[in-house]
Parts: structure tokens; C-alpha cells; sequence
């Protein structure tokens, strides 16, 4: 999918290069590990390893601040999605604080491709849990509640993070795109943007925002997906004051209009 880049706003914060230097975002892989596609991004080597230019990083993530919040601001959905150890606890964190929903335990094939058969899953997990709490199968016997609660537990690994999810994604954000290779799959083929942190041993093809980082260090992640998470709340904030602001002028019209009858 083609993004407009002219036409999101410029919300992002002027992020310090010293900043980035100190979470590790600048290191990259070693240089046997380089993907050709990534030589934009890096400045130099040093002791065999890649150094990314982090005025890039730093223009690359504002471009995805940007486009996070433009999109919380009209309404559309992102789902996170890190499944690698070191990202599970820092996108869960982050995604419940802004009201994301995520994905940690590891994508879900058709997730994107069937989403009607994902939404049923969904939905079965809900449903589960509601009765299960409502009692109405307090009538089953202790073998079927234990079957209901297993089914609820294994469900719920998968869809904890998408309770509140009730239509496809409008976009994703990627933690590590090596390793989500089928949910970039799936986004290309349903026209759906990816932002994501790649790596100096990834080949960005296809990603509609690149953010040039370490996506191994713990500081690294925490410090990016968290501007990513606090872009998005902030969209969502922005967009709820508009609303605010719009409702009265819709109620002055409509008293002008009962006078001129």
C-alpha cells in the first residue's frame, strides 16, 4: 500500500540522536549477516559489526510517529505484533497502557487472509469466558467445564491481546520482521501497512515504514516501541477532544434550523 507521507501531520517529537545512541539502537548485525537492501541505513562498521545511522533512525521513526498517530487520530486499528522473548513483555506493557491491541504469543496463520474464521475464534473465546463467569454451564458436567476451561486457557494465548479487536487491522506494527515473515506475507497480500523495526540482517521489502534499530536489545525495543504506543495514544486522546469540540456546533444547527420553522 502507498502512503500520502505529505499529508500526515507533524506530531512527532525532534528525538535527541544521543537518546538513540543510549538505548543501542545504533548496532546492527555483523557484517557477514548485512542484507544488501539495508545499505542506506548503516553509516559504518566497527570491529566487524554495522553502526546505523541514527539521523535516519531518527527521521524514519518521526515518519511512524506520524503515521501512528494520523491513523489512531481517524479511528483505524493496529495490532502489535512481537513474539521474540525480548519484545513479548515490553509490546504487552505498552499496548495495554495505549489501549493496542497485540499479539506475543506467535502470529496466527490467516489472521489477515481469513479473518472471518479468526473472528469466529474470537468470538468462541469470549463467549467461553462470559459463561463460564455467568454460570451457564453450571448445568455441564465437571469433565465439560474442565474441556470449556482448557479451551478458554488455549484461546486465549492466542487472542488475550484482540479481545476488543471487532474488524480486521488497519495496519500493523512489527517487532523483528524476520521472524514475523508470515504476518508480512499476509499484509502484502491484503493491502494492509506494516511499520516495523528492522534490522541490519533483514530485507525491508515490502515494509511501508522502516525503522532502521537494533531489534534484539531490551532498551532498544522498549525505548522505540514505546514512541510507537505513545503514538498511537495520543491520536486516540486528539481524536476524542475533536469529537468534543464537533457535538456542540451540530446542536447550535440544529436550534437555528427549529427557529426557522
Amino acid at each position: 500500500m502507498k502512503i500520502d507521507f505529505s499529508k500526515l501531520p507533524n506530531k512527532a517529537p525532534e528525538y535527541d540522536l544521543m537518546t538513540l545512541l543510549e538505548a543501542g539502537c545504533h548496532f546492527g548485525h555483523q557484517k557477514a549477516k548485512r542484507h544488501p537492501r539495508m545499505n542506506e541505513y548503516i553509516y559504518a562498521e566497527k570491529d566487524g559489526v554495522h553502526i546505523f545511522d541514527l539521523a535516519i533512525t531518527a527521521k524514519q521513526l518521526q515518519l511512524a510517529y506520524n503515521f501512528v498517530y494520523d491513523q489512531a487520530v481517524k479511528g483505524n486499528t493496529m495490532v502489535m505484533v512481537g513474539t521474540k522473548k525480548q519484545a513479548k513483555e515490553l509490546v504487552e506493557t505498552a499496548a495495554k497502557q495505549a489501549g493496542v491491541h497485540y499479539i506475543t504469543a506467535r502470529w496466527l496463520g490467516g489472521f489477515l487472509t481469513n479473518w472471518v474464521q479468526v473472528k469466529r475464534s474470537l468470538k468462541k473465546m469470549l463467549d467461553i469466558e462470559s459463561g463460564l463467569k455467568s454460570g451457564k454451564f453450571d448445568g455441564y458436567t465437571k469433565f465439560e467445564k474442565v474441556q470449556l476451561e482448557k479451551e478458554r486457557i488455549k484461546l486465549g494465548r492466542f487472542f488475550d491481546g484482540l479481545r476488543e479487536l471487532k474488524q480486521a487491522p488497519s495496519f500493523l506494527f512489527v517487532v523483528d520482521i524476520n521472524r514475523e515473515k508470515n504476518a508480512i506475507k499476509e499484509a502484502k497480500n491484503m493491502g494492509v501497512p506494516v511499520v516495523a523495526i528492522v534490522d541490519s540482517n533483514s530485507d525491508p521489502e515490502g515494509i511501508d515504514i522502516v525503522i532502521p534499530a537494533n531489534d534484539d536489545a531490551v532498551r532498544s525495543l522498549g525505548f522505540l516501541i514505546g514512541e510507537i504506543s505513545k503514538a498511537y495514544q495520543e491520536g486516540k486522546k486528539d481524536a476524542g477532544k475533536s469529537a468534543k469540540v464537533e457535538k456542540p456546533e451540530k446542536e447550535t444547527k440544529e436550534v437555528v434550523s427549529e427557529e426557522t420553522k
